[in-house]
């Protein structure tokens, strides 16, 4: 599932949506809408759509004090349905790509062109140079001796170049290679509270559903969106979605919204899972990021589509 891109993923979770959605109270499309409001923006909208967060939880067939009843064919189902709470890598880049970004540099370059240059003036005899008199046979046998090893200044630079390239790109691709196994190995052994059948168990992020009815307390890092359901005076950290340092208090009746990926700085509480992976709003970062440059190239695919198809009706008017 790590080759899968963001793009394709998401694609894959809104097809099992479509497919499935009918059998809980609410889509993830509309979870998902609802998770981008605000404050009493999101208050209003959960009163005038749902009620309140107890019946949020009744749409999602879970409790807020016993949780999910914890079977395995309910979890495999809302997995399916509302996906995995993984966001999958960017594809790694291969070692030639690392190679062509560390020829980019300055330095680099210009030691190439010196060393180009080198070879092809060791290389090039003017014509006409044999016919010169022989008065100074030894020098000119020094400066033929010179000339014939010219080749080797040039020759050095440019090894040294291919020397520093292969250093860089190697040192980028294992640097990268343990980040990935770092990353990895932080995701599996990185475990979060929930309630499952009425017990406090300790489970792996990526295991998390919607519908848990997760705990949080000072300094956890939310892995999953939801919203607060019952606590004591929680503040979150929201910088890292919104840029504003200020803590944010929440609550049932001003702002019941959390986030995957903001920091919990005072209190605990509850709340009820919405969305998960690549659907929740730091996922949905993620996929806009990865899938920025394939966007983009399909725009400019399109525009000159559009600019060549003008072009040629533009002729045909013309002739």
């Amino acid at each position: 599932m790590g080759d899968m891109t963001n793009s394709d993923f998401y694609s894959k979770n809104q097809r099992n949506e479509s497919s499935h959605g009918g059998e809980f109270g609410c889509t993830m499309e509309e979870l998902r809408s609802l998770m981008e409001l605000r404050g009493t923006e999101a208050v209003v909208k959960i009163k005038e759509t749902y009620g309140d967060t107890d019946a949020i939880c009744r749409r999602l067939k879970t409790s807020p004090v016993e949780g999910l009843p914890g079977t395995a064919p309910d979890l495999e189902k809302r997995k399916q349905i509302f996906g995995q709470n993984f966001i999958p890598p960017k594809k790694p880049k291969t070692f030639l790509q690392l190679v062509w970004e560390a020829l980019q540099d300055v330095t680099l370059i210009i030691l190439e062109i010196a060393a180009i240059i080198s070879l092809g003036l060791s290389f090039y005899h003017p014509p006409g140079e044999n016919n010169e008199g022989c008065a100074t046979a030894q020098g000119g046998a020094e400066d033929e001796g010179e000339a014939e090893a010219g080749w080797i200044e040039g020759a050095a630079i440019l090894l040294s170049v291919i020397c520093v390239v292969l250093v860089t790109a190697f040192n980028d691709w294992s640097k990268e290679k343990q980040f990935r196994g770092l990353q990895s190995r932080i995701e599996q052994e990185q475990k979060f509270t929930v309630v499952r059948a009425g017990q406090v168990v300790q489970i792996p992020v990526a295991e998390i559903v919607v519908g848990d009815i997760a705990q949080v307390k000072y300094g956890d890092l939310l892995p999953a969106d939801g919203l607060f359901i019952q606590g004591n005076d929680l503040k979150i950290d929201e910088s890292s979605l919104t840029g504003e340092s200020d803590q944010v208090r929440k609550s049932v009746d001003k702002d019941p919204m959390l986030l995957s990926g903001t920091h919990v700085m005072e209190g605990s509480g509850r709340m009820v899972v919405t969305a998960v992976g690549v659907n929740s709003q730091t996922g949905i970062i993620f996929t806009l990021l990865g899938a920025g440059g394939e966007e983009e190239e399909k725009k400019d695919k399109k525009g000159k589509m559009q600019d060549g198809s003008a072009d040629a009706g533009q002729s045909k008017v013309t002739a």
